[in-house]
């Protein structure tokens, strides 16, 4: 599979069968995804892959908060600027009209959806989870290279026939996630990712993507 293949089909996946990710697969992905570009080299990810019993502990943790109506932590870095404002307050409310439109979900039905949602928490039914840490002082910079990294991991593991969804959706409930990992006090949750081979008796609505005239401009 070459690049360009790569990109263009790789997608969110959100509905993985019980086949586990080998550790050789993820050690391989994750060494070449090491060679990911990073302002000075810094390298500022920090990488924790959960599977087996560890992940199923921590599925099981966030499931009981969800269950108890627990809505989750304070978070320690926004998800979306406020206000939204536009174009982005379409392309989200587009998403999730497709996201929920495809399941036979309206947009009132808010326990339909809050259903849906919890599934994150259960990676989807995948057997293999990947959280991205960053110190909390480090800048925006350095987070733009952790997203470089992760979309690096996510190519590769596409490369692999393997699938992936990256869930910024873990943040809400990062005190859970750093019980189960343990990680340095001065690290701070960017966000996980779902990681299995994907259900082929699913198919997912298509997510639009800008026009480039959009978002690229052309000069000289």
């Amino acid at each position: 599979m070459d690049v360009y293949e790569a990109v263009t089909t790789r997608r969110s996946v959100r509905d993985f069968l019980a086949r586990p990710v080998s550790r050789e697969l993820m050690a391989r992905v994750l060494t070449a995804a090491a060679q990911s570009p990073s302002g000075g080299n810094l390298q500022p990810w920090h990488i924790y892959v959960l599977s087996g019993d560890r992940l199923a502990e921590l599925k099981s943790r966030i499931a009981e908060r969800v269950a108890a109506g627990d809505t989750g932590d304070a978070l320690a870095v926004p998800i979306y600027p406020e206000p939204m404002l536009s174009p982005y307050r379409e392309r989200l409310q587009e998403f999730g009209r497709r996201r929920y439109g495809a399941l036979g979900i309206g947009r009132d039905d808010h326990a339909a959806r809050a259903r849906v949602r919890a599934r994150n928490w259960d990676c989807f039914g995948a057997t293999t989870a990947l959280f991205c840490y960053l110190d909390r002082d480090m800048p925006a910079a350095q987070w733009g290279d952790a997203g470089m990294y992760l979309q690096t991991v996510m190519l590769l593991l596409q490369s692999e026939g393997v699938g992936s969804c990256p869930q910024i959706a873990w943040a809400e409930y990062h005190r859970t996630v750093a019980e189960v990992i343990d990680p340095p006090a001065q690290r701070v949750l960017y966000c996980g990712m779902s990681i299995g081979y994907p259900d082929p008796g699913v198919t997912a609505p298509p997510m639009p993507r800008a026009q480039l005239s959009e978002t690229v401009t052309f000069l000289g």
